[in-house]
This record gives C-alpha cells, sequence and structure tokens, in this order.
C-alpha cells in the first residue's frame, strides 16, 4: 500500500488516535485523501490473513493496490462511508476483481455471478437468478457484506477483534486521480422509469469553460428608467 510506518497502535482506539494526530498535522488541508490504517495477523481459512482497518472513507482503497495485493492470493474488502451510507463490496482473487457491488443485484466483476448463493445466505433480497426479491425482507447491508466476508476469509469480524488487536500502523499516502473519458448517470425508480445520461469529459470541460468565463464577466447594470434630479442645490420655486 506504499505506506510510511509511524509505529504501533494498541487496539482500536490507537488506530483512532493515530489517524486524528495526522489529520491534525495536515490542518486545513481538506482535500488531501491520505489515512493512517492498521493491519495486523489473524487466523482464517486456509492459513493466517493480514486485516486491515482504515478510515478512508468508506469508498475501499484505490484498486490497482488491491489488485496487487491480491496476487497470489484473495482480497476481500467491505466497506461503509458512514453518515448516509453507502456500503461496498470488493472480492478479488489473484489480481482479478472477481466480484463488486454496492447493490447486491446490480454486481460487476468478471464472475459477477458466482456469489449469489452466498448472498443469498447472508440475507441479501436476491432470487435465485440473481435478480431482487421484492418478496424478501430488507436487510442490513452493512452486517451482511461483513457476514459475506466471513463466508470467504473465514474470518469474524466482532468489536472484540478489532479493539484488542495490536496494529501495525501505516499512513496511507493520497492516490493519483484516475483518467476519466465520461461520466454516466443511470437511475431507475422506484415505478421502473429509467433515467440514463452521459456526458464526455470534453462537454463537461467546455461547460466549465463557459462557467468560468461567465463568472468572471464585467457585471453591467442598465435601467431604462431616467435618471433621478438633485433638487438639493436648488433654493424653493427654482
Amino acid at each position: 500500500m506504499e505506506t510510511e510506518l509511524p509505529g504501533t497502535g494498541e487496539g482500536t482506539a490507537g488506530l483512532i488516535e493515530a489517524d486524528e494526530a495526522h489529520h491534525v498535522e495536515m490542518g486545513d488541508d481538506y482535500g488531501d485523501e491520505s489515512y493512517v490504517a492498521g493491519a495486523y495477523r489473524v487466523p482464517g481459512e486456509n492459513g493466517d490473513w493480514t486485516l486491515v482497518l482504515g478510515f478512508d472513507g468508506g469508498l475501499g482503497i484505490a484498486t490497482p493496490c488491491v489488485e496487487t495485493l491480491s496476487k497470489g492470493g484473495r482480497v476481500v474488502a467491505p466497506s461503509t462511508n458512514g453518515g448516509k451510507p453507502i456500503h461496498l463490496f470488493h472480492w478479488f482473487e489473484d489480481g482479478e476483481l472477481r466480484t463488486t457491488f454496492e447493490s447486491p443485484s446490480a454486481r460487476h466483476g468478471s464472475t459477477p455471478d458466482e456469489l449469489v448463493h452466498l448472498l443469498r445466505e447472508v440475507g441479501f433480497p436476491l432470487t435465485s437468478e440473481g435478480e431482487h426479491d421484492d418478496s424478501a425482507p430488507d436487510v442490513d447491508r452493512k452486517a451482511a457484506g461483513l457476514a459475506l466476508a466471513d463466508r470467504l476469509t473465514g474470518i469474524r469480524v466482532t468489536d472484540s477483534l478489532l479493539q484488542d488487536a495490536a496494529y501495525e500502523l501505516g499512513l496511507v499516502p493520497e492516490q493519483p486521480a484516475e483518467e476519466w473519458t465520461s461520466v454516466v448517470i443511470d437511475i431507475t425508480d422506484a415505478h421502473g422509469e429509467r433515467l440514463y445520461r452521459e456526458w464526455t469529459y470534453e462537454k463537461i470541460a467546455a461547460a466549465s469553460d463557459r462557467t468560468r468565463a461567465e463568472a468572471n464577466a464585467p457585471v453591467v447594470i442598465t435601467s431604462n428608467e431616467p435618471p433621478a434630479v438633485d433638487r438639493s442645490a436648488h433654493g424653493p420655486g427654482e
């Protein structure tokens, strides 16, 4: 993960203290996305695993990094952003993204349907074909994501497991922004109505330049009414 190693931390309290100290050091640089992560060894399926806990905003560590980490092994990464929650799940195997999703019925990756039976087993409301099942009860997606990670690693993440760990701390540097060519909005509402829009980088750049030019243009105030006459210097009747 290309981290700098600032030391160790005892339990989640030590990890949180180190992360908060890092943000204090960064001051008002709110755009910086570096963060402190803690790692430690824990027994799981087929041997020991490295469990990593980090406060990265909840969107998971950068894909190129995870692809490298999973070479010759497996990386399973459930994450959440808190607040109005976005719960994401990523499963990498030998450098390949096998399955990822926010909504379990909209899966992506090289094998998006391989985990359908496990998704159903941990409570996600899916049919046997992997479609959303309106008749099934809803589920706590954060809890279900952790349960799915349990199935794939043999590690049950509990409060005591995280709180009692002796973490090796690492300062994860800000990742370079990925190049992009377009932005797509694809939303289907509760009535089945779909909104699909795609904007290319060129269109967005042109709109940004136009907005910037308009914002920097001089402000001209005009009026169709004649100017008021100032009579303060004239005497009565003049």
